[in-house]
Parts: structure tokens; C-alpha cells; sequence
């Protein structure tokens, strides 16, 4: 891979996090900035999440606040509440949009798109993406049984890159939390949304 390649990440928060979580290991973004700009020349590096707006304190603020000042583009919208066929309430924060239009902006200045999520959704985004003539990476893993990447954007991507194959790279234990700087604290979940097979959309 050129190292001039012009390259660009789009992190599905919640999506990222419920993988990295399933595989057993929490994402250390220090690292994983780090990681994707030896691969190239890192344009930008969005970070997509949806925040609970009412709450006196989100377990989130402190990593979307470490993000935003550590090199992060990074992209909120509040939560919305709703009850579902059963009388349950749910909490919805799907950031599919704000996420795909970002990527078409940003196809005229990339070469390399990486989309951190499993998502089948992003199928059509990455295939318009790549009729710009840029090359689309899907990280994610298929190691988990069902796998959580959605096997028709796994078949569009130019390259699938498992999330487990990063974790040397990228991760640190789960086990490591309470020895972390408060800045770079992985978060727990914000509701039901914050597991992408709990949204209604997806």
C-alpha cells in the first residue's frame, strides 16, 4: 500500500464497540490513530455516536471528549426515546445518515475509505462510494458466531480487515479499565441503541 495513499476512517461507535466487547477487548483510539496512519496519509477520522441528551452524566462524555481533542472528527446527535409495539421503551440513535453523507463528501479527497462497522446497511454507501474510485475497507469480525458483519457488505468491501487481527494493534484488556487515563475511557453503553442489533432500523 502507497504511503501516500490519502485515507479517511468512518467509526460506527456503537457498532465498533459492541464488537470489539464481543471479542473480548476494549479499543484504545491513541492506538488505533496511530496504527492508521502508518498505512498512509490519514485525511480524517470521524467518530459517530449518539449521546442520551437528559442524562446529568453519560458515561460517553469522557472518550467523545478525548476524541474531540486528540485528532477525532467527531460527529454527535441526541438520542430519541420511543415505545415499541410491546409498550417498551426504547432508546434509538442511528447515525447511518450523518455518516454516509460524510463519506460522499469525502470521496473526492480519499483514496482509501475504512468503515469501522458490520453493518449491511452501508452496502449501497460503500458501493457508491467505490464508483468514485475509492477503495473501501470493512472492518469487523467473522469470528463470532452469528459474525457481526452483515455478509453482502463483506462481499462489496475491496478488503475485509477482522477486528480480532487488529486487537494486537489497537486494543487493550478489558481488565486494564481501572488503570486508564479518565480521558480515554471506553464507555458503557447509553441504551438499547448502543448495541446495533437492538436499532429498529437495522
Amino acid at each position: 500500500m502507497a504511503n501516500d495513499e490519502r485515507i479517511a476512517l468512518f467509526i460506527d461507535g456503537a457498532n465498533l464497540y459492541a464488537t470489539a466487547k464481543t471479542l473480548g477487548f476494549d479499543i484504545d483510539y491513541k492506538k488505533l490513530l496511530k496504527e492508521f496512519q502508518t498505512r498512509g496519509r490519514l485525511i480524517r477520522a470521524f467518530y459517530y455516536t449518539a449521546l442520551v441528551e437528559d442524562q446529568e452524566y453519560s458515561s460517553i462524555r469522557p472518550l467523545i471528549d478525548w476524541l474531540d481533542y486528540n485528532g477525532f472528527s467527531v460527529v454527535t446527535k441526541p438520542t430519541k426515546e420511543f415505545v415499541d409495539s410491546l409498550g417498551r421503551r426504547k432508546v434509538k440513535g442511528n447515525m447511518d445518515i450523518e455518516l454516509a453523507v460524510d463519506a460522499m463528501e469525502m470521496a473526492g479527497f480519499i483514496d482509501h475509505m475504512i468503515l469501522f462497522s458490520g453493518d449491511g446497511d452501508f452496502r449501497s454507501l460503500v458501493e457508491a462510494v467505490q464508483r468514485r474510485g475509492v477503495r473501501v475497507s470493512v472492518v469487523s469480525t467473522v469470528t463470532t458466531h452469528p459474525p457481526m458483519v452483515a455478509d453482502e457488505l463483506r462481499r462489496q468491501a475491496d478488503e475485509f480487515i477482522d477486528l480480532l487481527a487488529l486487537a494486537q494493534k489497537v486494543g487493550r484488556e478489558q481488565t486494564e479499565r481501572s488503570q486508564r487515563p479518565m480521558g480515554e475511557r471506553r464507555p458503557m453503553p447509553v441504551g438499547p441503541a448502543s448495541h446495533p442489533l437492538d436499532d429498529p432500523d437495522n
